[in-house]
């Protein structure tokens, strides 16, 4: 696709050729709402073989105190293998139009206001034309899948994130498919399932920003409140 043919050229300028290891990293992993961990998700679905993101960013690199460089490198460009086998890990709009009201996990990782409808994106409340969710999501805000550490937020352990999951009724042998605006914090997430176990994890990379904008997809704009059942009254013998 010429999606793929995009990135692969952009990966390839930077100086990827299949042997080395891609190591992404951001200020921290709260601070670019997971832009590193977008990275990762990007050569997944290309399938390039050896790619890691540092956990913590690089506020945790200078606190544990490595070296670090004020040298501007200059990459040298090669070509992007063209034969590796890609990850179906990547959604349209369809794939999730279909999907709703089956058995798949859908998980809204947004933030809070996203996720009432009172913003419709992470860039002002009136970004995107409409404010909701997708139908019949869950939610888990995506910061629940990192914990404070000294050196800055880090990912939970695959048991902690496997918990944060069990809230919202998602188990490791679920399909499971994420969103948030574009891409960005349910990338995050994305790496966070991946480390966990999650057996079938996808994303759909136009997230809200594009199912927003097509006023034929179905929302939910009511306010998820969960009814509570009436109280059951143990009778005394």
């Amino acid at each position: 696709s010429a999606l793929k043919s995009t990135f692969a050229e952009r990966f390839g300028a930077i100086g990827l050729s299949g042997t080395e290891t891609a190591v992404f990293y951001e200020d921290a992993l709260n601070s670019g709402y997971g832009q590193s961990c977008r990275g990762y998700y990007l050569l997944t679905w290309l399938g390039y073989p050896k790619i890691k993101v540092l956990n913590g960013g690089f506020s945790a690199w200078k606190a544990a105190g490595m070296t670090v460089s004020t040298d501007k490198p200059t990459p040298v460009a090669k070509a992007f293998p063209a034969d590796l086998m890609g990850a179906d890990v990547m959604l349209t709009k369809d794939d999730v139009s279909v999907a709703l009201h089956t058995d798949v996990k859908l998980l809204d990782v947004r933030d809070i206001d996203e996720w009432t409808g009172e913003s419709s994106s992470p860039y002002g409340k009136d970004f995107a034309p409409r404010k909701g969710r997708l139908p019949g999501a869950k939610w888990i805000e995506w910061y629940r899948f990192m914990k404070p550490s000294a050196q800055g937020p880090v990912f939970k352990s695959p048991l902690e994130v496997q918990a944060e999951c069990a809230t919202a009724g998602i188990g490791t042998d679920d399909t499971v498919y994420l969103y948030c605006f574009k891409g960005a914090r349910a990338s995050n997430t994305f790496l966070a399932l991946k480390q966990a176990g999650f057996s079938d994890v996808r994303m759909y990379f136009g997230s809200w920003n594009e199912w927003s904008r097509d006023d034929a997809l179905p929302i939910e704009t009511s306010l998820p409140i969960i009814k509570a059942k009436a109280p059951v009254l143990a009778m005394a013998a």
